[in-house]
């Protein structure tokens, strides 16, 4: 089965990663696997950065470290089988990046039901679904 899955969550959504978390939960509990989560935050715009706290950057990054942590907790598996990391940049290209680093021979993507924008504009998940080098189960 699968080792090394990579799930990518939205913090700002959480809802939306529970069921994917759930099947790559359920995918490494099935083969001793281990269940790595994600997060990519945006990066700030440099001409905001004159108008934010000198301390926002790290600020942001211990919010969504712990925030990152606690969903973490809440995958029903040993905690030496969860991890997590906090990435900076665009999600697609940072998710697959964390995929190559850690060895991941699947990533769980969560997906909303395709509206007008996601067509016309493209989405996260079919990004990762379409470059990929390991399998993706895209979880509605």
């Amino acid at each position: 089965m699968y080792k090394t899955i990579l799930v990518p969550v939205d913090l700002a959504e959480p809802k939306a990663s529970e069921e994917a978390l759930a099947r790559a939960a359920a995918l490494a509990d099935v083969g001793d696997g281990t269940v790595r989560l994600v997060y990519v935050r945006p990066l700030t715009p440099v001409t905001y950065m004159e108008y934010v706290p000198p301390n926002f950057e790290a600020d942001q990054q211990r919010e969504t470290e712990e925030g990152l942590a606690a969903i973490a907790a809440s995958v029903p598996l040993p905690s030496e089988r969860v991890s997590a990391v906090v990435r900076l940049g665009s999600v697609y290209h940072e998710v697959l990046d964390e995929a190559e680093n850690c060895g991941a021979d699947l990533v769980v993507v969560g997906s909303h039901r395709p509206t007008m924008a996601t067509y016309l504009l493209g989405s996260n998940a079919t990004t990762i679904v379409r470059h990929a080098r390991c399998s993706v189960l895209v979880v509605r």
